[in-house]
């Protein structure tokens, strides 16, 4: 794979909008919880538990999110060798109004917390901001977290499950469940460390898209930038990575991706990965346009993307999660579904 001497510079700031850490954290344990649906996908095998009620003894749809977090913090933390006491900043969000599901989910773990909100792509921005503050010695242990539920979103953002309404095939399913990735200025696992390196952040890009129901096609324009962006700073070719990992495109935004792309001479065909094709079966599970939702690819980095690392199938991956950032509000008042996308570089050393 071709090198860059962008890659060894001493500058923390890369370009026009990338960082690359001089001191890059370690990525010391991770967790992906979900749902049944999830578990009977293509991926249940590799994920921590898979939790076959969707209320998980809860009364509510977003009391049973919360539950779903609370399980994957205390998860990873767990599997990084650690205590609540041992993690220095939570940061964390979700999907839903005001970020419930977070506040209620952590709130007993008593860790300080900064809420985060970038839609699907909230673990891209949660493991960006916490690596600045590890590579910056603001923090020694960081705790990176995000949730989903399929019920939850629909009620808020579409149409509650009682109404039964048909789904055009544009439609993405929100993934439930929650993934979560504790990162560590020094590490501590045998074996193997993965790291992450550096991170390009996104800006907020509307194509004029107003349909909730194919949100790949909102999301797409903002990682295709994003992307662009991320290549010209550090003076690479698409190549350079084993695989170039988008969140939540599914296989309408995947499809428009690589086309716009294509207007840019930058071609991933042959190494593009996207977490919402990956979660679910196309032709058995029913999905549509495959997966979303904070924990699509929140769980599928977690629960697989690691594992390739570990490994060794792949060394050198960029972890892309999208998010379109509208809400009931702006959608009823006939705005547009602005997107972001954040990359994350994460290298096997």
């Amino acid at each position: 794979m071709p090198e860059n001497k962008n890659l060894n510079n001493k500058s923390k700031m890369i370009g026009k909008q990338s960082l690359l850490f001089n001191s890059p954290p370690y990525i010391i344990g991770a967790s992906s919880i979900t749902g049944k649906k999830e578990g009977e996908g293509p991926l249940g095998h590799l994920f921590d538990a898979v939790i076959e009620d969707p209320l998980i003894g809860k009364e509510t749809w977003e009391e049973a999110e919360s539950e779903f977090m609370k399980q994957a913090a205390e998860k990873a933390i767990q599997k990084a060798g650690l205590t609540n006491k041992d993690i220095r900043y939570l940061l964390a969000g979700d999907l839903l109004g005001q970020l419930i599901a977070t506040s209620f989910g952590i709130a007993e773990l008593n860790i300080p917390f900064f809420g985060l909100f970038g839609a699907c792509s909230t673990i891209g921005e949660a493991m960006s901001i916490g690596s600045i503050l590890i590579d910056g010695g603001f923090a020694d242990k960081v705790l990176a977290i995000t949730s989903s539920h399929f019920a939850g979103a629909e009620k808020q953002f579409r149409y509650p499950l009682d109404y039964g309404n048909q789904r055009p095939y544009s439609a993405s399913w929100t993934v439930t469940g929650s993934g979560a990735v504790v990162l560590s200025k020094n590490n501590s696992n045998d074996g193997g460390a993965i790291r992450v390196k550096g991170i390009t952040t996104g800006k907020i890009v509307d194509f004029g898209i107003k349909d909730p129901m194919n949100m790949g096609a909102a999301m797409a324009p903002a990682a295709c930038d994003t992307i662009k962006s991320h290549m010209e700073d550090f003076g690479l070719e698409a190549q350079h990575y084993d695989k170039i990992i988008t969140g939540d495109l599914g296989y309408v935004g995947s499809d428009i991706l690589i086309d716009l792309l294509k207007e840019h001479n930058i071609d991933i065909s042959s190494n593009h990965m996207d977490c919402g094709k990956e979660i679910f079966d196309q032709e058995s599970q029913d999905t549509h346009a495959g997966g979303s939702g904070c924990a699509c690819s929140a769980v599928t980095f977690t629960g697989y993307v690691l594992k390739q690392l570990q490994e060794g199938t792949w060394k050198r991956v960029l972890f892309l999660p999208t998010g379109s950032l509208h809400s009931k509000v702006s959608y009823n008042e006939g705005n547009t579904m602005p997107g972001i996308a954040h990359a994350v570089i994460v290298e096997a050393e």
